[in-house]
Order: structure tokens, then sequence, then C-alpha cells
């Protein structure tokens, strides 16, 4: 089946994590034209690797303008039936594309998420997935999506529009997104058989070491997101409480019924530690 489709990506240095992303798309199912790259600023050597790649189009900004800018930058230079968003610190399973993109349309999605490891890759990732797609054949966590990759209609533009390209939100672009996507009636879902994996907001941890900031310590600016959620207190604190009840049953259904669930995190010594 072929898709309409972009996959866009933003970057801020960590090149070695860009290159290794790049690597595990399979050319004969990624169309590297159909790939735009948008890079914040970055001053490691990535704004020049990035033009030798032959992708369909690289955005290059003189500063960081944030996830939120740069995603729309993407989303806009070619625009297509579905824009794929991804994080840059990921390596993707085989046929993860066409699988994603046809659970999304199996399931009637607008927005749609692989299903991902998180952590250290230090285990077997080809055979792993492999098998995990298998088993989880077909199946769609409804109502979960995450922003580390996600496929999306372009009905969703038209519905809701594009993210929040304030510069200082760093990070809280994707839990406004959400929100605004939960608001408006969007149908979201992770699939199953669709994998990659996530090492962990890496781009993250080190803006936080370039600005002196502690790991624990908010990124971006939290009361900008309180504005723009445009949610009270005790309303964002049941919301809360809703999805972690909400991912807990997930998790627990699908432990029972396929031994895994769609995201897990790794510990060093190549064990998962938590289905979530």
């Amino acid at each position: 089946m072929n898709f309409d489709y972009t996959i866009t990506f933003a970057c801020y240095n960590q090149l070695d994590y860009t290159k290794q992303f790049i690597a595990s798309l399979d050319r004969d199912e990624v169309d590297f034209s159909r790939i735009v790259a948008v890079d914040n600023g970055s001053t490691d050597g990535t704004r020049e690797w990035l033009g030798q790649q032959g992708f369909g189009a690289v955005v290059l900004n003189d500063r960081n303008l944030g996830c939120g800018a740069a995603w729309n930058q993407g989303a806009l230079a070619i625009q297509s039936k579905w824009t794929v968003v991804m994080n840059n610190d990921v390596v993707c399973a085989k046929g993860w594309l066409h699988k994603l993109l046809e659970g999304a349309q199996q399931h009637q999605l607008q927005i749609a998420s692989p299903a991902m490891v998180e952590g250290d890759l230090n285990y077997d990732f080809d055979s792993w997935t492999a098998e995990a797609a298998q088993k989880m054949q077909g199946y769609c966590r409804h109502g979960a999506p995450h922003a580390v990759c996600m496929a999306i209609h372009d009905s969703v533009w038209q519905e809701m529009g594009y993210f929040m390209p304030v510069p200082k939100l760093l990070g809280y672009e994707d839990a406004i997104f959400f929100q605004r996507a939960l608001e408006n009636n969007i149908r979201t879902g992770t699939i199953g058989d669709a994998w990659l994996h996530h090492y962990g907001m890496t781009t993250q941890k080190a803006l936080k070491l370039e600005m002196n900031l502690q790991q624990s310590d908010s990124l971006g600016n939290r009361n900008l997101m309180k504005l723009y959620m445009n949610q009270s207190w005790w309303a964002r604190k049941v919301a809360r409480y809703k999805r972690t009840n909400l991912l807990k049953s997930f998790a627990g259904t699908e432990l029972k019924k396929f031994g895994i669930t769609v995201h897990s995190t790794r510990s060093s010594e190549s064990k998962v530690v938590e289905w979530c």
C-alpha cells in the first residue's frame, strides 16, 4: 500500500544520534526525498552533514526556535496526507513506517505513534522487535499517543491547527498539542506492530547541561505551558490522575494478553525493568 507522507525531525547538535537514526531507515521503505530535517542552530557539524543526505528539504534556523516551530516548518515544507514527526534519538525497526500508517488507517486514527522501547540499546533490537510486532499484530492502544514519533493526518491541521511555536516552551509543545487534540475529539493511539527504540531525551539533557540546570529541573517555561493549556490546577491534576490510571489499565491488559506492552524501559543490565 502506498502512502502520501512526510517524515520530519528537529535537531540541535547530537549528530551521532542523528546519523544512527538515519542509518536505521530502510531505503526500500522510506523515500529520502520525503524527509525534511530542521536544524535549530547546531554547531557540531550537523548542518553540513544534513545537507549531504539527499533529503527532500533541509531547514537551517539561525538559533534554537524550539520543537514547536521546527515541527511546523517540517510539516509545511513538504505537505502530505501524513506528517510523521520524530525525535532524532531513535532507531527504527524494519517495516515500522508502513505498519504505522496501515495501523492508523485500520483503526481510523488521526494521530498514531509506534510502540517503543526506551533506554540503553543493549539488546538484539531487530529480533526483539520482529517478535514483538508479531505478538501485537493488529493491536492499538487507543487514546495514548506519544511525542517521540507521531504520524499526524492532515485533517488535524485543518481541525485544530499546528504546534505552539513558542521557543520558551522547550519540551511542553507536545503536552499542549495532545491536550488540544483531546479537546477536539481527535482520534489517537499507539500501534502495536510498529516499533522503534528511543534513547531518551538526549537533546533536552544536553540543553540542561548547557544551561547549567539539574536534570530534574524543567527546561521549558512552566507558566507558559499552564497558560496555553488553559486548564486550572485542579483540572490538570485530575487529567494526570486519569491518564496514569488509564496507562496502568492498558499495561495490565497488554501484559495479560501479549506478555509485553507497547511501551517499555530497559535497564543498563539489558533487562526490561518497567512496562508502561
